[in-house]
């Protein structure tokens, strides 16, 4: 992935146990999942809806520190709250 190029929507979330992840609603990896991101395991797979159900929106002190470490990987992150299926490419 190349730096300044095209702007990758993420979702930054919260789960029960307080883990911070990302994710990459537009990256459709089929079933009705997407993928994800997160410190411990990196680039994943998870169901998009089940991901919004079981958790909660990140506040950004929270979730700064992924988002630094994504961006040092290369993505143009454009960070939104919601995604709807219109909103893709």
């Amino acid at each position: 992935m190349k730096r300044g190029t095209e702007q990758t929507a993420v979702i930054f979330r919260v789960d029960h146990e307080g883990f911070v992840f990302a994710l990459l609603p537009e990256q459709n990896e089929g079933s009705g999942h997407c993928t994800t991101y997160e410190h411990a395991g990196g680039h994943s797979s998870g169901p998009y809806g089940a991901n919004i159900n079981q958790s909660r929106p990140a506040k950004p002190e929270e979730y700064a520190i992924l988002k630094r470490s994504m961006e040092n990987l290369g993505y143009n992150l454009k960070v939104q709250q919601r995604w709807k299926r219109s909103w893709r490419r």
